[in-house]
C-alpha cells in the first residue's frame, strides 16, 4: 500500500482529499501546517507529498526546499494562485508536479497514480539489481555514453569524467529523454508530454527551467552550451 503524505490548511479540502485518496486504498497521512508536514515526512517516508504553498507556521515553498536537500519523494503542490511565477518558484524548489485550485478531484488522482508509478518502477528496477536480474527489465542500452558524460539507467545517475552529479528525478528523466533522441530537435510540447506526462498543466517555462538546471551541472560552460542545444522557434537538440 502506498503512503501519501497530504499537507493542507484548508480543513475541508484536507478531508476531502484524504476520503479519496482512501478509497484509493492509499495511506494517508495528514498535516495542517508545514513544520508538522515536514517532521511527518521525515519520520513516516510517505511516497508521494500533496503539498499547499500557503500554510502557517512554514510555507510549501520552504518545505519543499527542505525536502529536496533531504529525500527524493514526488512533490505535487496545490495553489489557490495563478500567476506563472509561483509556479516557476515551486518548480525551482524542486516539486514535481503543479495543480491550481479548484481542481478535478479526478486529475488530481490521475497525477498520483502517474508520479506513483514511476515509484514503483523505480523500486522494481532496484529489486531486480539487488537480486542481479536487471537485465532483462532493462529495455535498450542501459548506459549511455557521451565522451566524458555517462548516463546510467541502473543506478540513475549522471557522471562527468566518472563522478556523479547530483540530479533532482525530473532532471534525470529530462536529460535521459533527451539523450535517447540524441540529434534529433524536440519540440517543448513534447518533452513536455514526455517527460512530465499528458496530464501536467504547466507550461514550457519548466522545460527551460530544468534545460537551465541541466546546463549548469552538465556543460563547460552553461552560457555557451554544446550537449543540449537550443532551436530557435523549436525547442532542445541533445547534441552529447
Amino acid at each position: 500500500m502506498y503512503k501519501i503524505l497530504v499537507v493542507e490548511d484548508d480543513a475541508t479540502l484536507l478531508e476531502m482529499l484524504k476520503y479519496n485518496l482512501t478509497r484509493q486504498e492509499y495511506e494517508v497521512l495528514t498535516a495542517e501546517d508545514g513544520r508538522t508536514g515536514l517532521q511527518l515526512a521525515r519520520d513516516d517516508r510517505p511516497d508521494l507529498i500533496i503539498l499547499d504553498v500557503m500554510l502557517p507556521i512554514m510555507d510549501g515553498f520552504e518545505v519543499c526546499r527542505i525536502l529536496r536537500k533531504e529525500m527524493s519523494v514526488p512533490v505535487l503542490m496545490l495553489t489557490a494562485r495563478t500567476e506563472e511565477i509561483d509556479k516557476i518558484v515551486g518548480l525551482e524548489m524542486g516539486a514535481d508536479d503543479y495543480i491550481t485550485k479548484p481542481f478535478s478531484m479526478r486529475e488530481l488522482l490521475a497525477r498520483v497514480r502517474a508520479h506513483l508509478r514511476r515509484v514503483e518502477m523505480i523500486r522494481e528496477d532496484v529489486t531486480a539489481e539487488r537480486n542481479g536480474n536487471s537485465s532483462p527489465q532493462i529495455k535498450g542500452v542501459s548506459t549511455l555514453n557521451f565522451g566524458n558524460l555517462t548516463i546510467d539507467e541502473n543506478s540513475h545517475e549522471v557522471r562527468i569524467d566518472g563522478s556523479p552529479i547530483r540530479l533532482k528525478p525530473k532532471e534525470f528523466e529530462l536529460i535521459l529523454f533527451l539523450a535517447r533522441n540524441k540529434g534529433f530537435a524536440l519540440s517543448r510540447t513534447l518533452i513536455l508530454e514526455r517527460v512530465w506526462g499528458w496530464t501536467y498543466d504547466g507550461n514550457s517555462r519548466t522545460v527551460d527551467v530544468h534545460v537551465r538546471w541541466l546546463r549548469e551541472k552538465i556543460e563547460a560552460d552553461s552560457h555557451n552550451a554544446t550537449r543540449i542545444v537550443t532551436v530557435r522557434g523549436v525547442g532542445y537538440r541533445f547534441d552529447g
